[in-house]
């Protein structure tokens, strides 16, 4: 497999340099600061990537302070226990954007937030001690726990959290496909962990994270 250093250069010849793509690259939050950010933040971002998904997300971000305001800061314990009142008045608000099944995974995901709070002090403890070289399994367990988290959903909600992580954006498996690490789109489990141990391998060869990696990879092929 390619070495890291190469992709690198491939990436700073694109960008303008080794200077101007550092100057691009998102580095992720320590562990400290990321078990630090309240519950809510993280179910309010999860919801976020939901409904992001599929859709228009500049009309997502310009409506999501109404988001804010309608479920009153996204309390984690408040919003498991959505009832059949609260969805039928959610459904009825023109402040936000009334897709049925989104608005349902609110409450399942504000449930798993919950839970992880419940087993390990906080939902963020448990996705601040999530190591790197495992973060495969940690998108599986929240396809498998959580609500409309397959896909690129649950990549976009860590990454604008902090949690380092990679984004299987068309540019990264456009780089992944043509270095041999998958033959096409990874979504078999399979798949998904050839890359794992693709990023683990540049990881250590570079000394750097998944979310730079990621973007290196990205800057090899894309814009």
């Amino acid at each position: 497999m390619i070495k890291f250093n190469k992709l690198y250069e491939h990436a700073a010849q694109r960008k303008g340099g080794e200077e101007a793509l550092d100057a691009l690259l998102i580095t992720p939050l320590s562990a400290g600061t990321l078990a630090g950010i309240a519950d809510d933040r993280w179910l309010s971002t999860l919801s976020r990537c939901v409904f992001q998904a599929g859709f228009n997300w500049k009309v997502v971000d310009k409506k999501w302070p109404d988001f804010e305001e309608v479920f009153g800061g996204f309390n984690t314990r408040r919003w498991m226990y959505m009832s059949d009142d609260d969805f039928e008045r959610l459904m009825k608000d023109r402040r936000i954007i009334r897709n049925a099944t989104k608005i349902l995974s609110i409450r399942d995901n504000a449930t798993l937030l919950y839970d992880l709070a419940q087993a390990h002090g906080s939902a963020a403890a448990f996705f601040s001690e999530w190591p790197a070289e495992d973060y495969v399994e940690l998108l599986l367990l929240l396809k498998k726990r959580g609500s409309r988290l397959g896909g690129r959903s649950a990549q976009y909600f860590l990454r604008f959290m902090g949690k380092d992580a990679f984004i299987l954006s068309r540019d990264v498996v456009a780089a992944l496909i043509r270095e041999g690490v998958v033959s096409g789109e990874p979504t078999s489990q399979r798949d998904l962990r050839a890359v794992q141990q693709a990023f683990n391998q540049w990881c250590q060869q570079s000394g750097r994270s998944l979310t730079h990696v990621s973007q290196v990879l990205a800057y090899t092929v894309g814009a």
